[in-house]
């Protein structure tokens, strides 16, 4: 009996053990490195923000701020009534550096899309809640609102804003 209470004691001692457990493969990035990387992208935020806003200040068109963090050429755009949840929408656009060059020769184009199931774009989709069928609006959007750190790994390289050419169908 006493070899069985023994057992255990020594059972329960060796389970209530710390076991040290590893970092998953690739590492963990510590409050530090979290830290340092949501400065940068401060950082780069705001210095995109002043280059588009000078961009803006070159042209004879007029942009407006949305509450987003990107521009657009309509006035009160977001403002409007926005398209709800599970409502279709077929749309279109192009994509611009701002040097006003074309990124890809085929507008990337979407048909019958239902909101809440799609991936897109973060200021894409949101400037889709608020078009009017068959309406064009132009978006300037920093980079965190594009491809943002990764690119799209074809065209579009790590932390560029984008232009961009939307088109309701």
């Amino acid at each position: 009996m006493k070899k069985i209470l023994f057992i255990s004691i020594i059972g329960l001692f060796s389970c209530s053990k710390n076991t040290q457990t590893h970092p998953p493969v690739g590492g963990v990035l510590s409050k530090n490195d979290l830290d340092v990387s949501r400065q940068r992208m401060k950082n780069l935020n705001a210095q995109e923000r002043y280059h588009i806003q000078e961009w803006i200040n070159t042209q004879p068109v007029k942009f407006y701020p949305t509450q987003l963090n990107y521009w657009t050429n309509i006035q009160g755009f977001d403002q409007r009534q926005r398209r709800q949840d599970d409502t279709f929408i077929s749309y279109s656009y192009d994509l611009y550096d701002f040097d006003q060059t074309k990124i890809y020769d085929q507008p990337i184009e979407r048909r019958d899309a239902r909101f809440g199931h799609f991936d897109e774009l973060k200021a894409v989709e949101d400037a889709l809640r608020f078009i009017h069928d068959g309406e064009e609006v132009t978006l300037l959007v920093p980079s965190a609102l594009a491809y943002g750190t990764y690119g799209d790994e074809k065209k579009i390289d790590n932390d560029i804003p984008l232009i961009i050419k939307l088109k309701a169908l």
